[in-house]
């Protein structure tokens, strides 16, 4: 599955667009399918030189990274390392093509 499509790096506002936003919208939500972690994503842009067809060497984005540790915090995650996890039998991370974009505080 791709992880990021192109309507969802356009829906995406910039890295600290939100930083004056204490509830800003969760854009995409990010999961793995073996396991307990998930990914609220708020913010993401392209970072480093263009490489692959790609604006950027990675995608880097911020949000709420819940690792099914009972601890979800505010984070910065990378594209290249989402699309490099691989679970049981070489299942990856998904996303959730079913979400619509909802408040912060409503996963908290």
């Amino acid at each position: 599955m791709k992880l990021l499509t192109k309507a969802i790096e356009k829906a995406l506002p910039p890295l600290y667009a939100n930083e004056d936003n204490p509830d800003p919208n969760i854009i995409v939500k990010f999961f793995n399918p073996c396991g307990a972690a998930t990914w609220y994503i708020t913010e993401g842009q392209w970072e480093g030189e263009p490489t692959n067809g790609n604006p950027g060497e990675d995608f880097l984005m911020f949000g709420l990274c819940d690792l099914g540790m009972g601890y979800p915090e505010l984070g910065y995650v990378s594209l290249n390392e989402m699309q490099a996890v691989k679970g049981p039998l070489g299942i990856g991370l998904e996303r959730d093509t079913s979400w619509t974009p909802v408040p912060l505080s409503s996963v908290r």
